[in-house]
């Protein structure tokens, strides 16, 4: 599976972290099917309070609107544009997921009232100046979690992936 994150979302993304600073934020992802298995990121939520320097929890009553406004841009066509998955911020530690990070996303393809077969989870932080240094895993049901390829649309972000391999192994995945 392939990302592409255009500039501004990662602009947006990067200037939430800028003024949460220490604080865990994080949101969903929406996205834009445009090949057998790449999406292009269309918009990020934001949300920044239910988190400290160490959690985020994400509150969906928080993110309903914004779903509601994106389903509504694309006409629910949801064979081309859907929800792809969360994102949230590890600014004190490595941006790969926690097992608590695991255990929520495969809470959401499990629940049968997501009506999800798979989500993406981008863990971000940023670097010195304008980095954005980030992870992408993929969970769908029934198979381990995945490294995701980001790619960065058309702009001067500099992006810096980590591996994942290692840490799923360690966690028993």
């Amino acid at each position: 599976m392939k990302l592409i994150l255009p500039e501004p979302v990662a602009s947006k993304i990067l200037s939430a972290l800028a003024v949460a600073g220490r604080q865990e934020i994080g949101g969903l992802l929406v996205a834009e099917h445009v090949g057998d298995v790449t999406f292009r990121i269309i918009d990020a939520s934001i949300q920044t309070v239910n988190a400290t320097a160490t959690h985020f929890e994400r509150d969906p009553s928080l993110h309903a609107r914004f779903l509601e406004e994106f389903f509504e841009k694309t006409s629910g066509d949801f064979t081309r544009f859907n929800y792809i998955g969360e994102w949230h911020s590890h600014p004190s530690f490595a941006p790969v997921p926690s097992r608590d990070d695991i255990q929520s996303m495969w809470s959401i393809i499990s629940d049968p009232a997501s009506s999800v077969n798979f989500a993406v989870l981008l863990i971000v932080r940023r670097g010195n100046s304008r980095t954005l240094i980030l992870s992408a895993t993929a969970f769908s049901v029934g198979s381990a979690p995945a490294s995701v390829e980001v790619e960065l649309g058309a702009g001067g972000i500099p992006v810096i992936s980590s591996r994942l391999g290692r840490l799923i192994k360690r966690l028993g995945f």
